[in-house]
């Protein structure tokens, strides 16, 4: 299958991003309902380990190390039936690495002729679903905001 659709490296952080955002159970679903699954094979992973994270003061001076960070991670490559060998990376926050190995899957598929199947029934529906879970987060913040100024002028 051909496709006019090409993924940039800016659509493919995109895609890498919103696969790490997701949960294994919804990414296991999809997985579950993928019409042609390929052959795949593991490269390496899934594992977990720990990472070194870096902060900057004031957010762009000087680094410092915050502390470490469990990350799972998995290379797998994918071989769709007739189709060249495509390979797909995945990191993601936590000891999880069903998930990795998920969004890794889904990764390298975005390189192959599932391309356009991928960003429209998997990596799209989950953008959106994350943008409404963030929505209502950020509304049930607002909701406990308490305007200092206020308070201290009733008490003048």
């Amino acid at each position: 299958m051909t496709t006019s659709r090409t993924v940039s490296v800016e659509d493919r952080r995109r895609a890498a991003r919103v696969l790490a955002g997701s949960c294994a159970a919804e990414l296991a679903a999809l997985w579950d309902q993928w019409p042609t699954r390929p052959s795949v094979k593991f490269v390496r992973g899934p594992e977990a380990g720990l990472v070194m994270v870096q902060g900057r003061v004031g957010g762009n001076g000087d680094r410092f190390n915050l502390g470490e960070a469990t990350v799972s991670r998995a290379t797998v490559a994918v071989r769709p039936e007739g189709a060249p060998e495509a390979v797909g990376t995945s990191y993601v926050l936590g000891s999880h690495p069903e998930h990795a190995g998920l969004a890794a899957i889904f990764d390298a598929l975005l390189l192959t002729g599932e391309r356009d199947r991928v960003l429209d029934t998997v990596i799209e529906p989950l953008r959106r679903a994350q943008a409404e879970r963030e929505a209502v987060r950020r509304s049930q913040a607002r909701s406990t905001a308490v305007d200092f100024f206020t308070v201290a002028r009733e008490h003048e």
